[in-house]
């Protein structure tokens, strides 16, 4: 298993350990330079923001991986776990639905207009 496997599999096993929920794993290795994949995953609380991504940090430490930062602690509403080639956003419902990464990051999103209209006659 490449390293970038492991870690991608030790990021979404510690979220699932915690109850994180809607966890969504992108492929973003086409549409920047930041990060291959992006994983966003939803918390009740902002306790269990806090908890779930002091728990990937700990997970991926203990398997041998870097943690580059983490983002948001302040708040709790939104936090972002920097693992390199992976970024973790971990997010309250309605900051995730606000903000809508998913839909920000997809493909389709990055597509020029002449791509995304369709001809017709």
């Amino acid at each position: 298993m490449k390293s970038s496997e492991k870690l991608l599999e030790t990021a979404i096993m510690a979220l699932e350990d915690l109850k994180a929920s809607n966890i969504h794993v992108m492929d973003v290795s086409k549409l920047t330079a930041l990060c291959n994949t992006m994983i966003v995953a939803s918390a009740d609380s902002t306790r269990q923001t806090r908890a779930l991504a002091n728990h990937v940090q700990e997970k991926v430490k203990a398997t041998g991986g870097m943690v580059h930062g983490i983002e948001g602690e302040q708040t709790g509403e939104w936090l972002l776990v920097d693992l390199g080639d992976i970024v973790v956003h971990i997010m309250q419902p309605a900051i995730r639905s606000y903000y809508d990464l998913e839909g920000l990051w997809s493909e389709q999103a990055w597509r020029s207009p002449q791509e995304n209209s369709t001809v017709y006659g």
